[in-house]
């Protein structure tokens, strides 16, 4: 299909498009393409004025009685009822807290505290990098005996779960990659075998369905500031199953995971809620601006969202097809729409970071990721068709001229 009909059709497809309405509720630069959002998801129009109302109302005039009459603090259980239902959780097993690397530390300390009788944490090689490296301060923190093991692929993650290993950790959808887990197979599988498992949902939260109550997670993770659009470092969230809440314990034992945090008792007690994940004092204006985005959510069929992500990748890899870029271009994400969340990785070696700097300076927003992806992520309350067609086009004009080797693409960024 030429570049003209490739238009057409994603001009059809927009005029198709039930969800298109919700663009508007982003405040989205003009001339700018972003695909990144499965990084960090852009502000919504309703924001600022949230947030100034916190500032301007609550902080200023409020003071300290804002705590309870703005209801600050309870901010944690607010902000996670609105995330609970995007997850397939109960509200009373999520709370909101902390960044995802801390909530990894509590879960994975909580899982091997719970399964005493085995010290091995097991997890694959492509897992996010956190994730291992706290597994790993956990192991060389703990000592005697405890163990970090890693899979070279997926189809051997099952293999390394034995008898001494107390938990599995794995993110459900490949961060480079965009390949998707079978949550469900394998937590059934690992459970059988004597592990917890701890789900990371970075890149699924607010991109698909997920259904931590129905597969029998034990543990999750995961951020608000990608595809629930929370703004840069918002508070991420944690979820426990109701099975393990009152007798799951993590270590990092602040006033507020306390059982009365107000009674400033000498001794801790642990709350037999989810309340134990929390640690300190949670950071109001964060959570102010994420409970305001993810209000959007009440409106939104989650499922619906499935497919159009679904539906803008699949456009996509038909115009990197269309194009003739296949044959530059390796596709690193599954090609199946059952085994890939909401983007699609394309390798190139060598000169990869280059070209999405060019790109970038021609208004299209992706990322790159070591040593040779890049990642394009589609977010179907903002991204529209005739945008998946705008890129890819801008994409073949810069290989075909040749822009990306320009000096200034190839000077690397702290951030890629």
């Amino acid at each position: 299909m030429g570049h003209t009909s490739l238009q057409m059709k994603s001009e059809e497809l927009d005029q198709a498009d039930l969800m298109s309405s919700f663009r508007s509720r982003f405040q989205l630069p003009e001339d700018t393409i972003y695909l990144d959002g499965n990084s960090l998801g852009p502000m919504l129009k309703s924001v600022p004025e949230r947030v100034s109302k916190t500032l301007h109302e609550e902080w200023a005039d409020g003071l300290i009685r804002s705590w309870n009459d703005a209801d600050w603090i309870n901010l944690p259980e607010t902000v996670a009822s609105r995330i609970a239902p995007l997850i397939g959780a109960s509200p009373q097993s999520v709370t909101v807290t902390d960044s995802t690397s801390i909530n990894v530390f509590k879960v994975l300390s909580a899982a091997l505290m719970l399964n005493r009788g085995r010290k091995g944490i097991v997890s694959e090689k492509g897992n996010f990098p956190t994730d291992l490296y706290l597994a790993e301060g956990i192991r060389d923190f703990l000592g005697q005996g405890h163990s970090v093991r890693l899979a070279e692929k997926d189809d051997e993650i099952l293999d390394l779960v034995d008898d001494d290993t107390a938990v599995l950790i794995l993110t459900h959808v490949d961060f480079r990659t965009g390949r998707m887990l079978d949550m469900e197979e394998i937590t059934k599988q690992a459970q059988e075998r004597g592990a917890l498992v701890v789900w990371d949902l970075a890149h699924s939260a607010g991109a698909m369905p997920v259904s931590l109550d129905d597969v029998g997670a034990d543990f999750a993770v995961g951020c608000g500031y990608k595809f629930l659009n929370g703004g840069p470092g918002a508070p991420a969230f944690v979820y426990v199953s109701k099975k393990h809440l009152g007798s799951a314990w993590q270590p990092l034992t602040g006033w507020f995971s306390h059982r009365t945090p107000f009674a400033f008792d000498h001794d801790y007690q642990a709350s037999r809620s989810i309340k134990q994940f929390l640690c300190g004092t949670p950071p109001v204006l964060s959570m102010i601006a994420l409970d305001e985005s993810l209000k959007l959510w009440v409106e939104v069929d989650i499922t619906e969202v499935r497919e159009k992500s679904l539906a803008l990748s699949n456009f996509f890899l038909e115009c990197i097809d269309g194009m003739n870029l296949g044959e530059i271009f390796s596709t690193a994400s599954p090609l199946e729409n059952t085994k890939r969340g909401s983007q699609v990785s394309l390798r190139l070696a060598d000169n990869g970071y280059a070209v999405m700097q060019a790109l970038i300076a021609q208004g299209v927003i992706g990322d790159f990721r070591d040593p040779d992806i890049l990642r394009f992520g589609f977010a179907p309350l903002y991204n529209t068709f005739n945008e998946v067609f705008s890129a890819v086009e801008t994409l073949s004009v810069i290989m075909e001229t040749e822009t990306w080797k320009e000096k200034r693409f190839r000077q690397r960024k702290a951030v890629t």
